[in-house]
């Protein structure tokens, strides 16, 4: 494993700039704009989830615009605070659609995204790159939905694998009691019946919230080996440190939506030891030339974002996005969404930057790459 230095927090200093201006979207389309929408987490216990995906897909956005944009269109991504929370993640979808942006980007979150999908579906808008690897937005197939990641069920099967290959079997689950928490429970639970094993204790969080204290009890009295959890940056945290002070000496496994930056963060010294699948390549590693692209516009950008994996992320997906815009525009053509849709679809199984997607008329999911990675508890990641 090699040891990779991140930065220290520069998130915050891009917080104004998120809750960017409303603009007349209903005309944007036809003045040169295409906007996105995107119903994230701004403020909140997810809040850094946002922050970090938009700050860096509008790292690449404002670096495509300044050579020009797609077809001499500029892509601007309208924001809405939803807090995490499904209701207001509805509303605010449907205030993006009455807007009339182009396409919906950049949701974060299963439960947010669930309550997004019938209202984009009955309005025909395409929805790409969720920050969620949940199974309830891929199956059924939705000709509307484009992932860039890999799915929770291709994370907990590394993530089990690894543990059983160590001899770990006794396996309890920490997650939140909402849709994100469910799928990653189904995934975790699908990979132990392969191996012919079951957890051996699950327990729950409520989503933006910290109170961890029945489930610690739970968990550490069932003496797993390992806790794989299933919750955000804050709700993770806090059953780190309170399993610990309670006594248990195991490991902790997280998926990537655990946001890993933020998770450091709030763990500090506390994060040593604590394991986290990632479904992008690392963000610290300029050997891969996705990342050296990332790192590069970031110091071209003035150092104004920080490289972490969910910045990686949206990074990753507006580079992902603006390839198939580039195809919808093809010949010239004007950029419409069902031209985006069939854009999308024609990129066919590609490296973009050295990053392998692959998409068909049939299949949407751009993506099953993972690896795992761990925290040093002193500022540092490895992978």
């Amino acid at each position: 494993m090699n040891h990779i230095v991140w930065g220290r927090r520069q998130f915050s200093a891009g917080l104004g700039a998120v809750a960017l201006a409303g603009f007349q979207t209903a005309r944007a389309q036809g003045d040169g704009r295409i906007v996105l929408g995107q119903s994230a987490p701004f403020s909140g216990p997810a809040a850094q989830l946002g922050i970090q995906f938009h700050q860096g897909a509008k790292l690449f956005f404002d670096q495509l615009n300044a050579q020009g944009g797609v077809g001499k269109r500029q892509i601007e991504i309208r924001t809405l605070d939803d807090g995490y929370e499904p209701d207001r993640c509805a509303e605010n979808t449907r205030k993006l659609m009455a807007d009339d942006v182009f396409a919906l980007f950049g949701y974060i979150g299963t439960p947010t995204s669930l309550a997004a999908l019938p209202l984009f579906t009955k309005e025909k808008v395409p929805f790409f790159g969720p920050f969620t690897g949940a199974e309830a937005l891929r199956q059924p197939f939705n000709r509307l939905v484009f992932h860039v990641r890999a799915s929770y069920y291709d994370e907990t099967a590394l993530i089990v694998r690894q543990l059983t290959n160590l001899g770990l079997k006794k396996i309890a689950v920490f997650h939140q009691n909402d849709a994100y928490g469910k799928a990653g429970l189904d995934g975790v639970v699908r990979a132990l019946t392969e191996q012919k094993l079951a957890p051996v204790a699950t327990a729950t969080v409520e989503r933006n919230s910290v109170d961890v204290r029945s489930a610690v009890e739970k968990l550490v009295a069932a003496k797993p080996d390992a806790v794989v959890q299933i919750a955000a940056y804050a709700g993770s945290a806090a059953f780190v440190r309170a399993a610990r002070k309670a006594g248990f000496g195991g490991t902790f496994y997280n998926v990537s939506f655990v946001g890993t930056q933020a998770l450091a963060d709030e763990l500090g010294k506390d994060g040593a030891g604590v394991v986290v699948s990632q479904v992008m390549p690392s963000p610290y590693q300029p050997s891969r030339q996705i990342t050296r692209e990332f790192l590069e516009a970031i110091k071209k950008g003035g150092d104004k974002v920080q490289a972490n994996y969910s910045s990686m992320e949206g990074f990753v997906a507006a580079r992902v996005f603006a390839e198939g815009l580039r195809q919808a525009n093809g010949s010239g053509r004007a950029i419409t969404r069902e031209g985006l849709i069939a854009g999308l679809e024609g990129l066919g199984s590609q490296t973009i930057s050295g990053f392998q997607v692959s998409y068909s008329a049939t299949d949407h999911a751009a993506s099953s790459f993972v690896e795992m990675s761990m925290l040093t508890g002193d500022g540092r990641v490895r992978t």
